[in-house]
């Protein structure tokens, strides 16, 4: 006994006209977004706000340890 496929499971319910294929779409497209965005942000290579901060902090240590080390003599 062969049963087919479409008899077993209504595939139908995927169709793009269906309100599940519908939210699978739109969940695809979300998604892809997403991805995209992780890819453009990544390759432009923005830093936010508290990384400057702490990049400019360790700066400034480190240059206030370098003049401990190293005084200007007058």
């Amino acid at each position: 006994m062969i049963i087919s496929l479409n008899t077993a499971l209504d595939l139908k319910i995927f169709s793009p006209s269906e309100p599940l294929g519908v939210l699978i779409i739109f969940l695809g497209l979300i998604f892809t977004c997403m991805i995209f965005y992780i890819i453009y942000a990544v390759s432009t290579n923005k830093e936010s706000l508290e990384d400057k901060k702490i990049r400019t902090k360790k700066e400034y240590m480190q240059k206030e340890k370098i003049g401990k080390l190293f005084p200007k003599k007058k």
